[in-house]
């Protein structure tokens, strides 16, 4: 996996494109090049830096670019990464005002690019690469993924598995701010037909409806690998945001609609984070399906 990095001359830009650089040197990916405006000729430890995202593809092949620009801007680099032919982004950032974030969901030319984010830890398959923020160490290669809409709960529940004896395939930080590029449906359908994926794990939170559009589709499209999830917040008070902008309980009956509408999807509710490993091992070695 080519790894560019979107505004690599920041400081906590230039401290995680090591690590991408170093947990990718070990196994699949490389960080090819980076962008900052006004800084093309430079280099970041040995990465060329390009003063636009076009110019550093006319020199390298890159297949995700991290966007670590500020809030104020990163809905350009977004853009920017897109119109020059990137065919994935991963935005790190977070901060970004809404309306700015639905304009450039709507853009025109973006449809051609997979975003994931804004406010994600980014994207990991254990023992081959990451692009993002993600630490590495409650990661280890096997056959489950997850999609989550919190980074925090993403390296507990891999943590957990990981203790039981149970790896992953990929692990994916939708972001949690309101809007966002892929969902829950989008990746569950990225990995309905990967043979080293044999079990899905959702880690959703309360608030919006990303976990019921995902139900509907479970159900619509007779997915054909199990589903478990866990969802955060559930104690929250009606109107407290808890953690992301996204995670709003409007009102007192949202999350026991949310929990049946999983339900009646086939999909494995768990009512605590020590359920999920036993569930997922549950799912694999065929005693709960």
């Amino acid at each position: 996996m080519r790894i560019m990095i979107q505004g690599i001359t920041g400081k906590t830009a230039r401290l995680h494109a090591g690590l991408m650089a170093a947990y990718g040197a070990a196994n699949a990916g490389q960080v090819v090049c980076g962008v900052t405006p006004f800084r093309g000729g430079q280099d970041v430890d040995g990465v060329p830096v390009y003063d636009s995202v076009r110019q550093a593809l006319a020199e390298h092949e890159v297949d995700i670019s991290v966007v670590f620009v500020p809030a104020a801007h990163a809905p350009d680099a977004i853009r920017e990464a897109a119109w020059a032919g990137t065919p994935r982004v991963v935005c790190v950032t977070e901060g970004i005002p809404q309306l700015a974030m639905l304009e450039t969901l709507a853009a025109p030319g973006l449809g051609n690019t997979l975003l994931i984010g804004p406010n994600t830890p980014g994207i990991i398959v254990p023992g081959r690469f990451k692009a993002g923020i993600m630490p590495v160490d409650p990661f280890t290669p096997g056959p489950v993924a997850i999609f989550s809409r919190s980074g925090t709960l993403t390296y507990e529940a891999a943590a957990r598995l990981s203790a039981a004896g149970i790896g992953q395939a990929v692990a994916v930080g939708m972001g949690g701010d309101p809007f966002t590029g892929l969902g829950f449906v989008e990746l569950a359908e990225a990995v309905r037909d990967d043979p080293a994926v044999r079990a899905v794990l959702i880690l959703g939170e309360i608030g919006g409806d990303a976990e019921e559009r995902l139900a509907e589709h479970v159900l619509a499209s007779a997915y054909p690998k199990p589903v478990a999830a866990y969802v955060a917040g559930v104690s929250a008070p009606p109107g407290r945001r808890l953690g992301h902008a996204g995670a709003i309980l409007e009102n007192a009956s949202g999350a026991a609609e949310k929990f049946a509408s999983l339900r009646r999807a086939g999909i494995t509710v768990c009512a605590d984070l020590a359920d999920v490993a036993p569930a997922v091992a549950g799912f694999l070695d065929g005693s709960h399906i």
